[in-house]
């Protein structure tokens, strides 16, 4: 009988060793959880921030978009409004400029040839 009560006592120090070790990895756990809940919100706090700061860049972008469009919408009525005829340096005109400066060059050499 005192053998039977002295393994029933290692066994019940057996159990209590155990649910001390338990609860330390349980308590161990709960820090964790908690450390991730605390984690876990402040990713979703700077993500809800990103996309405030997303939102407002398309906002942004969309305005300046506009803008843009709006910008070609008058500068294509300006170019319309404007007279369609040939400047000096429309490239119909260089290119007949270029055919008379070679015209006169020939002339000239050949008044040139005529002298010597």
């Amino acid at each position: 009988m005192l053998n039977e009560l002295e393994s029933l006592s290692q066994n019940i120090g057996r159990l209590i060793a155990i649910n001390e070790r338990q609860q330390q990895a349980r308590h161990a756990l709960e820090e964790q959880l908690a450390q991730l809940r605390q984690e876990n919100g402040a990713a979703h706090a700077e993500l809800a921030l990103l996309r405030e700061a997303r939102n407002a860049l398309q906002a942004e972008r969309d305005a300046l978009v506009a803008k843009i469009d709006d910008a070609q919408v008058r500068l294509n009525a300006i170019l319309e409004k404007l007279p369609r005829t040939n400047g000096p340096y429309d490239s119909d005109s260089q290119l007949d400029l270029l055919a008379t400066q070679q015209h006169q060059s020939a002339a000239g050499a050949a008044a040139h040839g005529e002298d010597a």
